[in-house]
């Protein structure tokens, strides 16, 4: 049954990420797409592992639908590994600098973000 809802949740973020990275292209070859479902996705998880954490009951199966599964394949270190190589092999050092130092340190930051968001969520419920 767990594995059914990761290949479920799998399904739909790989469907996700598609769509979103066809649908963002930027001309000057910056890999603007992965870019952005990596942050969403860091955003979104940061959120989602700590709303869960301050839930009493939850049940296991969503984590593993949304964080393992939908998330899971909805964001990418492996294209963002052969994207940055390729960007050096293009001779697109700034570009290849610039996405490492967005993915990195805007991720960690959006990643934060959601975990307050979920955090302070759950403070205004105590008042």
């Amino acid at each position: 049954m767990k594995i059914l809802f990761v290949m479920l949740g799998g399904f739909f973020g790989a469907i996700s990420r598609y769509l979103l990275g066809v649908w963002i292209i930027m001309p000057t070859g910056f890999p603007i797409g992965t870019l952005t479902v990596n942050l969403i996705g860091c955003f979104i998880l940061g959120w989602l592992l700590t709303f869960i954490a301050t839930l009493r009951k939850v049940n296991p199966m969503i984590t593993l639908f949304f964080g393992t599964g939908f998330l899971g394949s909805f964001t990418t270190f492996s294209t963002f590994s052969v994207e940055v190589i390729q960007l050096i092999e293009d001779q697109k050092i700034g570009y290849a600098a610039l996405y490492m130092m967005l993915s990195l340190f805007v991720g960690l930051i959006l990643s934060y973000i959601g975990y307050r968001v979920a955090i302070t969520r759950k403070l205004g419920e105590k008042s």
